[in-house]
């Protein structure tokens, strides 16, 4: 919700001025997009461990490994929201407007934003990992389809590549995560997730494994 629906609405891309004037004018939606994200941040943990508690029936240091892998990318990411919440600081204290010119101010925001998505990227490095864990051990469990497991496995081969990119080909990545690497992860994910609201595992099965 934060990243599609708010902040790609607020933020203009390469336009320092208008990007500030929208956070300016709506304040509130922009604490509601990190609020939300939080909150995500929070079911995450939560999720860790579900996952945790699935598969380790399969590799018990796998399913270690992953959940200690999607610890840190949620630590990271939570850590990563108070790049947004400086351009708040900046634009709602007169002490900071007194201090820098309104073009300072401008680019001040700008580098918060930019050090978010650089933030956000970082944090999906961890995320990638903990994909290509999940896929092998969504692959190996066969209480669930062999199938989710490749496609996890490629989420997680994505959202590496989009870091990989973001260090070293920014502008390849701006260009690929849109049209290429983007739709493939969430192909992966929401397969993932629509399978165990609708699906769920085979119990049989998962109660064949020991732990």
């Amino acid at each position: 919700m934060g990243e599609i629906f708010i902040r790609s609405k607020i933020i203009v891309p390469g336009d320092d001025l208008a990007t500030t004037q929208n956070i300016a004018a709506s304040p509130l939606l922009w604490r509601i997009g990190i609020f939300g994200d939080l909150v995500m941040h929070v079911f995450d943990l939560v999720l860790g461990i579900v996952y945790y508690m699935l598969f380790k029936r399969v590799n018990k240091s796998l399913a270690l490994l992953s959940l200690l892998f999607g610890l840190i990318q949620t630590a990271v990411l939570v850590a990563n929201k108070m790049n947004l919440m400086m351009p708040l600081f900046l634009l709602e204290d007169s002490n900071y407007s007194k201090a820098f010119s309104l073009q300072q101010l401008q680019v001040l925001n700008s580098l918060f934003i930019k050090a978010h998505e650089y933030g956000f990227g970082f944090g999906l490095l961890f995320f990638g990992f903990e994909c290509l864990i999940d896929g092998y051990l969504i692959f190996k469990s066969e209480f669930l389809p062999r199938t989710l497991g490749v496609l996890i496995a490629i989420t997680g081969l994505c959202y590496l590549t989009n870091t990989f990119l973001l260090i070293f080909s920014p502008k390849s990545e701006s260009s690929l995560f849109p049209i290429l690497l983007g739709p493939l992860a969430f192909i992966g994910e929401f397969s993932m997730c629509l399978w165990l609201l609708i699906k769920g595992v085979n119990v049989k099965k998962w109660n064949n494994l020991t732990v």
